[in-house]
């Protein structure tokens, strides 16, 4: 059984980019995870609102504690995003749930959602699988 609050912290520590971004999981479990992007004047766009690719690496990050909560480590191989409406606010928060998952392949949806739990953008991520065990052990 993986150990969500080491995994949680693990990734915390070592993705360097979301530490540097303000974004961190929030939350981790079996095929589920929650990530929380703290928004600044660094993430947002020319129009004041929050940049595309925050958003992606945000619902990626969830994907990544979601994926290494169920067991295994995985790293997205694809993804599809829908921007719903523009981010704005203090914080976005994703929420990822696994759809599917087999030895070589995961499917997971990630739903953005703001301060007012409006829905900001969902993605669609297929995740490979590149070792049976969790980051950390």
């Amino acid at each position: 059984m993986a150990d969500y609050g080491k995994i949680k912290e693990f990734l915390n520590r070592n993705d360097r980019f979301c530490v540097f971004n303000g974004i961190r999981l929030t939350e981790v479990g079996d095929g589920y995870a929650e990530a929380v992007l703290e928004i600044t004047d660094n993430s947002l766009n020319g129009r004041n609102v929050v940049q595309g690719g925050a958003i992606m690496t945000l619902a990626d990050f969830a994907f990544a504690g979601a994926v290494n909560g169920s067991g295994v480590t995985g790293v997205s191989l694809n993804c599809t995003t829908n921007f719903i409406r523009p981010g704005s606010g203090k914080s976005l928060r994703a929420v990822a749930r696994k759809v599917s998952q087999g030895k070589k392949t995961a499917v997971y949806n990630v739903e953005v959602f703001n301060d007012d739990d409006k829905l900001v953008a969902t993605m669609g991520i297929t995740g490979f699988i590149i070792d049976d065990q969790p980051v950390v052990c």
